[in-house]
């Protein structure tokens, strides 16, 4: 797929924001993004330099990400559920904002829901700070389990 510069640098933005969002980032996070920053041709120092101070940088605008096409868009969102998979924890605030860019491309707005449940893993989602949420999407119908964790 050949990606507009400016779509290229949202796409990483976007990224970037998805990891963000659940205050930590792991080592399987850094090595997505860093694929995916290496794919779509960004410098290496501009990587390091942009991961080293993610999540203290509060200057990121976590408005949703617009592409200028559709197809861009639901690869990027792909690949940002698998990012936010990547540490068996998706938080509210990432799944409220990946349905947030769905919605500002024209995306049905189950699309999130959907992708979710065609990842083959199992996805810790904190629903609540008082709320877990375990969800099995590789069943034919989903199994959701949800359970209070103390405060």
């Amino acid at each position: 797929m050949n990606i507009p510069l400016i779509d290229r640098s949202n796409y990483l933005k976007g990224l970037f924001i998805t990891a963000k969002l659940d205050k930590e980032l792991s080592t399987k996070e850094k090595d997505i993004l860093k694929k995916i920053s290496d794919k779509l041709g960004f410098a290496n120092d501009f990587f390091q330099e942009s991961i080293r101070c993610l999540l203290t940088n509060n200057y990121i605008n976590e408005e949703p990400i617009i592409f200028s096409n559709e197809e861009i868009a639901r690869s990027f969102l792909n690949d940002a559920l698998k990012l936010a998979c990547a540490n068996d924890l998706v938080t509210e605030a990432e799944i409220v904002w990946l349905k947030n860019t769905a919605k500002a491309n024209n995306l049905n707005n189950k699309f999130i829901e959907n992708e979710l449940k065609s990842l083959e893993l199992s996805i810790f989602c904190i629903v609540t700070l008082h709320c877990e949420m375990k969800i099995s999407p590789s069943l034919k119908n989903p199994v959701v389990n949800i359970k209070r964790v103390s405060s």
